[in-house]
């Protein structure tokens, strides 16, 4: 999230979802300084076996561009209501959401998508779409849902854990934080579990010693963030509790919740594990993924899609 020439690239569907989507995107990009993409994928048009069949395909495309015109007009509309100033481009394109998505986030800051339906349709959705997104792309992904269409006041939630996805998560919801002006929740979950066969005696465990030990350590791990960021205040939560659930349980009254995800792979359930998976299907704020920070290119953002925007 370093260069501010790369956009927040939202995705839109004509829905009032994608719409409010879209302009929180835009509030986000306005507090980094960045512009806002806003891109719409048509369906593919698919093989022409006749020239009768071509001809109907022909006038689908037709409709379907002037659609794909309408919602982006839209949407352009409507952020730039919201602000003037803000420098936005639009294209639509024949291919598969996720591709598409997944292509652009090699020159991305973010990516956002609107999902704020919790049902068991939206769930199908989410897995086809969001989680493929957030598992290959090269940028941090921020699935969105709920009522607010820009930044607010309110405090940015971040899973802490040892591993590298966590570094990369903190690092984007200080950088967040800071330019949103607003503090930060850290929470650690643990447990006492161990490895089959050893026992657990809870009346011989000083647990106040241990809820010490974990923030003192959970203090320790965010201390390079808080001197990069002196001015974003931090709120130390250590819950013993499984990770999804503490972030749920703590995500309440925050406008952002952030975590890391293990890697790149098809698999994508197994790269965000079971708390990137819980935290899509159950937050009601907007949920953030971080598997990397991506991979800039010397292609400008603009020249890597101006052919594509023609087809």
């Amino acid at each position: 999230m370093e260069n501010s020439v790369n956009p927040v690239v939202v995705g839109v569907d004509g829905t009032d979802n994608a719409m409010r989507a879209a302009r929180w995107a835009a509030g986000v990009a306005h507090k980094l300084g960045t512009p806002l993409h806003i891109v719409h994928a048509r369906p593919s048009p698919g093989h022409n076996p006749s020239d009768v069949i071509a001809a109907v395909r022909a006038c689908e495309m037709s409709a379907q561009q002037e659609r794909a015109s309408a919602i982006l007009d839209a949407a352009s509309r409507a952020v730039h209501g919201d602000h003037p100033d803000l420098r936005i481009t639009t294209a639509h394109v024949s291919e598969a959401v996720d591709r598409l998505l997944v292509d652009l986030s090699q020159h991305a800051r973010l990516i956002v998508l609107g999902c704020d339906d919790l049902s068991v349709a939206a769930a199908v959705l989410i897995g086809s779409t969001t989680v493929a997104v957030a598992a290959n792309s090269m940028c941090p992904v921020i699935a969105w849902r709920g009522d607010a269409t820009a930044p607010t006041g309110q405090p940015i939630v971040v899973g802490v854990d040892d591993d590298d996805p966590s570094r990369v998560a903190i690092t984007s919801a200080f950088e967040l934080a800071d330019r949103f002006a607003v503090n930060i929740v850290a929470v650690h979950a643990w447990s006492t579990r161990r490895s089959a066969g050893d026992v657990t005696l809870p009346f011989m465990i000083d647990w106040n010693a241990v809820h010490a030990d974990q923030r003192e350590h959970l203090v320790d791990a965010l201390a390079p963030w808080t001197r990069q960021y002196p001015d974003v205040d931090v709120t130390y939560v250590v819950d013993q509790d499984k990770p999804s659930r503490a972030l749920l349980n703590h995500s309440d009254g925050a406008q952002l919740v952030v975590i890391g995800s293990r890697g790149r792979g098809p698999l994508a359930g197994a790269v965000l594990g079971s708390t990137g998976l819980n935290l899509l299907h159950h937050s009601l704020i907007p949920t953030m993924i971080c598997r990397s920070m991506g991979a800039r290119g010397d292609v400008s953002f603009e020249h890597q899609f101006r052919e594509r925007a023609q087809e």
